[in-house]
């Protein structure tokens, strides 16, 4: 069994909704509940993930080796398509990721609201790029077929919520993000978290 260090609609529900994919068993345990975090990963992020005596952390390299490890169907076998299924899951990290957080950075850091709101206008639109980039692609694709890299991007689109900023998602990135968390493990995942960050 799997142990997942998580914090509650942060990123680390994708690796729980991947894991859960894959069929794999995992106890999660929400970082706020542990006295020294610091101790399990010296950055202090989420997911952590610990397989035996192994701890991994950073979130698509996680993926990544659970996608290497267990057979799935979410990471193509073919060089080429799992090259780009690689590229969609860094995407979703290292450009979409970023993007969000600088929604959280100014919430934390600015205190004039003139400037915070220009500031989250700035970020929303560099957001919104990004998700007409994600459907562009789906365009080209045509027949949907669910990716890793959408369960990323499903977890990511949640955040907009918790800020004063419209975020604008096409129709085709519509339709996929309703049928990512629309998954049975997608909505097990986020009623684990619900339950355990409760206790």
């Amino acid at each position: 069994m799997y142990t997942l260090y998580y914090m509650q609609g942060a990123c680390s529900l994708a690796t729980q909704v991947v894991l859960h994919e894959l069929d794999q068993n995992v106890k999660i345990i929400d970082k706020n509940n542990v006295k020294d975090f610091s101790e399990i990963n010296p950055v202090g992020t989420v997911p952590v993930l610990i397989n035996g005596d192994k701890t991994l952390t950073e979130g698509a390299a996680i993926i990544l080796h659970l996608l290497n490890k267990h057979e799935n169907s979410l990471f193509p076998d073919d060089n080429d398509k799992q090259q780009k299924a690689i590229e969609d899951i860094m995407f979703a990290n290292a450009t979409m990721h970023p993007a969000y957080s600088k929604l959280f950075f100014i919430a934390q850091n600015i205190s004039d609201e003139n400037a915070k709101l220009e500031a989250f206008n700035a970020a929303a639109k560099n957001i919104n790029d990004l998700w007409q980039v994600v459907e562009n692609k789906l365009e080209r694709l045509g027949a949907y077929t669910l990716s890793a890299a959408d369960i990323m991007l499903a977890v990511y689109a949640t955040w907009g919520q918790y800020f004063p900023v419209e975020l604008i998602f096409g129709e085709r990135t519509t339709k996929m993000l309703t049928t990512v968390q629309s998954m049975a493990s997608f909505k097990k995942s986020v009623q684990a978290e619900q339950i355990e960050s409760a206790k």
